[in-house]
């Protein structure tokens, strides 16, 4: 069964269309990633999905549900980019009703409260008010909260929105120890942060689903990407397309070169290149193998 089904889904507010006839079938799996600029619809399809909304056109389901539907209670949540908890109540109080409004007993919630703060590193902070959190501590709080039920689907809204490095780190090695059990779909502009954490990558722009990449077919790309400390550029690409099976290479960006090769020609590839670079002493930040997913989406 599909984990999430749309077909010809649109949403208009009055004579504003902010979804736009979107089909696509998710299964359950690896994080998946929805991108696009403001105003894409990311947020309407993420509301349509909760059930917050009704389609103007076109249906949708989840796990063969409509959304909202009570046989998805305790298996769909969600966390909108702006939701806060209650400043007037601690977090095992807000915590222990949250899971009393999914069926559990009073006994059961608290302790499903006390096990998702755990999860997200707040356990001996669980007497404390929302007010007496850090940023950081705050964000970690309202994704404990979404996963209150151990849910099937987790929908992300920007998780890591202004976190430091290190906070941002720890959603997502949190995401990432979950996503065997938990299907996240997440919507953010960090590529970068996408890149590390999921598999599939729809993009989204004026309502419209543009396309659909998998980053596992990077394994399958005759590219690599390369990042450097200090080069000649043009030197770089002259030497790099002198070598056999090199069909061409590109400025992508400063200091950053995406090498297309024929994987036919050429099997050593990177140990011809690191020794390229150490003959003419230029030295690399990073390389990738296929390309970046800003590449994969606006190339």
């Amino acid at each position: 069964m599909s984990l999430i089904k749309c077909e010809n889904l649109s949403k208009s507010y009055g004579s504003k269309l902010a979804l736009d006839s979107v089909t696509l079938e998710l299964k359950p799996g690896a994080p998946i990633a929805l991108v696009g600029p403001n105003g894409a619809g990311k947020t309407t399809l993420f509301s349509l999905l909760c059930g917050y909304l009704l389609p103007s056109h076109g249906t949708v389901t989840i796990m063969g549900e409509k959304p909202g539907s009570r046989k998805l209670l305790g298996r769909v949540s969600s966390l909108p980019q702006d939701a806060s908890l209650d400043p007037n109540l601690n977090l095992i109080t807000q915590f222990t009703l949250f899971g009393t409004l999914q069926g559990l007993t009073q006994s059961q919630a608290k302790t499903e409260g006390l096990r998702v703060l755990s999860l997200v590193g707040l356990s001996d902070v669980v007497e404390q008010k929302p007010t007496a959190l850090s940023h950081g501590m705050s964000k970690r709080a309202s994704i404990a909260q979404a996963l209150i039920g151990s849910p099937q689907l987790v929908l992300l809204d920007e998780p890591t929105a202004g976190l430091d490095p290190v906070n941002a780190k720890v959603i997502r090695e949190l995401v990432k120890s979950l996503s065997s059990h938990i299907t996240f779909v997440i919507s953010s502009h960090n590529l970068d942060e996408l890149e590390k954490l999921c598999d599939q990558v729809l993009y989204l722009d004026q309502g419209k689903l543009g396309q659909s990449v998998s980053m596992q077919e990077n394994l399958l790309d005759e590219y690599l990407t390369i990042s450097m400390q200090e080069c000649d550029n043009q030197a770089l690409i002259s030497r790099v397309e002198a070598l056999a099976g090199i069909n061409s290479v590109t400025l992508k960006q400063e200091n950053e070169f995406l090498i297309h090769y024929a994987v036919s020609e050429i099997k050593d590839i990177e140990v011809q290149i690191f020794t390229l670079f150490a003959s003419y002493g230029w030295r690399y930040k990073a390389i990738l193998k296929g390309r970046t997913l800003e590449d994969k989406l606006f190339s």
